[in-house]
């Protein structure tokens, strides 16, 4: 599956000894997710990340959770990634640029993207506790890692302050998937252009 001509959407299908994933994104959706990966923390972050990015995530994956969370999280994280690195095509006339404070209760975590081709994650967030239920909060970050290498994001997160591990994890999906969302909208005054000087982003 690939690019459908006039929409900008993706399909990956992943599969290795420890995973099996199949997903689809439409970046001019309207914020709905289907996710199913067995990791109910986690399909409820990308829920966020769908809702609050308006575009539209359906993520199936099937995982040896009988041995961690790990390899499903962070394989659901490059499938994304290729997904939405294939939806965007050449890149033209996105704004490429986004950044954001999002609060939280008692959280504040800010994200920046640059949809530069160049992947690279800054990632400066600590959580309080080692687990959000049975989820492990180290994978919030290998997840990121994942998603911005392969989908060719300049991400940087960082949490300025925050008490509550669910929250800082929260912030942290919503903050991405706004600024994601901005960063892939459409600029009409360069519709046909890449926005770049070198005239590619890739």
């Amino acid at each position: 599956m690939g690019v459908t001509a006039g929409r900008r959407d993706g399909a990956v299908d992943r599969a290795t000894k420890e995973t099996q994933i199949r997903v689809h994104v439409d970046l001019d959706g309207q914020g709905r997710a289907t996710a199913q990966t067995g990791v109910g923390f986690f399909d409820h972050m990308l829920d966020h990340l769908a809702r609050h990015s308006l575009m539209d995530i359906r993520v199936e994956a099937k995982g040896d959770l009988h041995v961690d969370d790990h390899h499903t999280v962070e394989d659901v994280g490059i499938a994304l990634g290729q997904a939405i690195r294939q939806a965007m095509g050449e890149r033209r006339g996105i704004r490429r640029y986004a950044s954001l404070d999002l609060a939280m209760d008692e959280t504040l975590t800010r994200a920046a993207v640059d949809v530069s081709g160049r992947p690279f994650l800054v990632f400066r967030t600590r959580f309080p506790t080692e687990k959000i239920g049975t989820f492990d909060t180290q994978l919030v970050r290998e997840f990121f890692q994942a998603f911005a290498m392969n989908a060719g994001l300049t991400l940087h997160i960082e949490t300025l302050y925050g008490e509550n591990s669910h929250h800082i994890a929260e912030t942290c999906f919503k903050a991405v998937a706004r600024v994601l969302g901005d960063a892939l909208q459409i600029d009409p005054r360069q519709a046909d252009l890449v926005p770049s000087t070198k005239g590619i982003l890739a």
